[in-house]
């Protein structure tokens, strides 16, 4: 079945999960979408720590005081878990091997950023997220689809100064609904 409609990207939304989403991994997750095409989608989830047992290995493989800079480590999502991504504000530049997410979010994933967060030349709004989320070509379409996640515009108020767990509240107000009023049930008109 072929279509002439082409997905808006989402790219610079984040994507709010519903009450009744079934993985676990994103269960009250907020996502900043940083790509979105028809090659599929990429975000970090941006309201979850990291597991102990993830900064331990990381620990073992960077070093204590390395990983102590980075603080708080966040989830970032559950492909490639042991490789850091810092989010951060367009400030912050390495050229072309940052990605450019909106006006409010960089991306950034190599051994310099790491390297500058370490010693404080990254800017102290960040998130420094192990892993990341991903979904292959279709998947998020069908997803949304299926009533999984409610989209809003990105703020950066919200992913760098609210504590993780005020976040997915306010993504969710930010569309102007309130989260008790949101069923786990999903439905079509």
């Amino acid at each position: 079945m072929s279509s002439d409609y082409e997905t808006p990207s989402l790219t610079g939304k984040l994507l709010i999960a519903m009450p009744a989403i079934a993985d676990t991994q994103f269960r009250g997750a907020v996502v900043l979408l940083c790509a979105h095409s028809a090659e599929g989608a990429m975000g970090l989830v941006i309201n979850r720590p990291a597991a102990d047992r993830a900064i331990t290995r990381l620990r073992m493989k960077a070093g204590a005081s390395v990983i102590e800079a980075w603080q708080p480590l966040h989830f970032g999502g559950p492909a490639e878990v042991d490789r850091p991504f810092v989010l951060h504000p367009p400030s912050y530049d390495l050229g072309d091997t940052t990605l450019r997410v909106d006006g409010g979010h960089s991306l950034t994933a190599t051994s310099q950023a790491m390297e500058d967060v370490a010693r404080g030349q990254v800017p102290k709004r960040r998130i420094v997220a192990l892993g990341y989320a991903g979904w292959g070509p279709g998947q998020l379409e069908r997803e949304m689809l299926a009533n999984v996640w409610l989209t809003t515009p990105a703020d950066p108020t919200i992913t760098f100064d609210l504590p993780n767990d005020r976040k997915w509240h306010a993504a969710a107000g930010a569309l102007g609904v309130e989260a008790h009023a949101l069923s786990g049930a999903a439905g079509h008109a």
